[in-house]
């Protein structure tokens, strides 16, 4: 879930560090868009800017590695303390998106060719960070045949190789790509991500690039090709979505299997990007999880700040623990 660190920008919470030509050349299909107001984000929502030894070293190994980030692309606001942790969520497959989601600050355009060597430098930073528990993300690669799987096993079978860490993966659609998406599940990550983002209202206009029930069928398809894996969905809150449309999401879910839901509230990258429709408070977001809780998922994570790898070494080690526990109750 795509956001902006709140750091030393305005009092509105605009981002001072990038220029609009620099914005235009991320989001060129969004210029012509009208600016949609920047809110002030309430105390619950900011975060200090990252300073640590830590963090520091995390961004030394991340920049020998050449590798690139959704901490940084999408401007998390967690990435302080992540960082500090030597907890970084690896994007794959370059930093160009061929979709323009109207929520990401992902820069948009057309990618260049996947790089042969990366999955070789992924496993040795996962390795070099000592990792126990590593999260896997990409751009979205619609110019690719098989929308980057095989790209996605080879990173996987690579960090196996290197390394001892579980893995999860944080999927693409694989939209119009038949069977791909089995490509990954055969590689067998720990846990199989795919997020929901919004609820089906709001595909047209959030995520004008993909298929709600497709989405959800990449789910179930994962839990059925194999149940050992953990499957993992991931939604925004924020959006001018209703709670009763949030629940519906959560039984469609439950439907497709899915063990671990994330609820993190939207936050408007730029004014060009789709504008927070009001800020859930935190009591709100401990209701959805409640709620969730009582319909069944193994895990629910539910707060301002949550975003789909926030804390996920922790969560995967609960995931489990709550697996041996559903499965000794039987």
């Amino acid at each position: 879930m795509p956001t902006l660190l709140d750091n030393k920008g305005g009092p509105d919470g605009a981002r001072r560090s990038e220029s609009d030509d620099s914005r235009a050349a991320r989001h060129p299909e969004k210029q012509n868009r009208p600016d949609t107001p920047l809110q002030r984000k309430p105390s619950w929502i900011r975060v200090r800017a990252p300073t640590s030894e830590g963090y520091l070293e995390t961004k030394r190994i991340v920049r020998e590695g050449r590798l690139t980030t959704v901490c940084e692309e999408a401007g998390c606001p967690n990435i302080g303390e992540c960082w500090t942790k030597k907890h970084a969520t690896l994007m794959i497959m370059g930093d160009t998106c061929t979709r323009a989601c109207s929520f990401c600050n992902v820069k948009t355009g057309l990618p260049g060719a996947l790089d042969a060597d990366e999955p070789r430098r992924v496993g040795e930073a996962v390795a070099a960070m000592g990792l126990g528990h590593v999260v896997i993300t990409s751009v979205d690669r619609d110019d690719l045949a098989d929308g980057g799987a095989a790209h996605f096993a080879a990173v996987v079978k690579a960090i196996r190789a290197a390394s001892k860490a579980t893995i999860e993966i944080l999927t693409p659609d694989f939209l119009r790509k038949g069977n791909a998406a089995d490509i990954v599940i055969d590689a067998k990550p720990d846990v199989f991500n795919h997020n929901l983002e919004t609820v089906p209202r709001l595909y047209l206009s959030i995520r004008p690039g993909s298929r709600y029930y497709h989405s959800l069928r990449l789910l179930e398809r994962a839990k059925e090709r194999d149940p050992s894996q953990f499957t993992k969905s991931g939604l925004m809150a924020g959006l001018g979505e209703s709670k009763e449309e949030v629940m519906q999401v959560m039984d469609d879910m439950r439907s497709a299997g899915v063990d671990f839901l994330t609820i993190g509230q939207y936050l408007q990258p730029t004014r060009k990007h789709a504008a927070v429709d009001r800020f859930v408070t935190p009591d709100e977001f401990q209701a959805l999880e409640t709620i969730a809780k009582s319909k069944g998922f193994l895990l629910v994570s539910s707060s301002p700040l949550t975003r789909s790898s926030y804390h996920a070494d922790e969560d995967f080690a609960r995931l489990r623990a709550a697996r041996e526990a559903q499965l000794g109750g039987r």
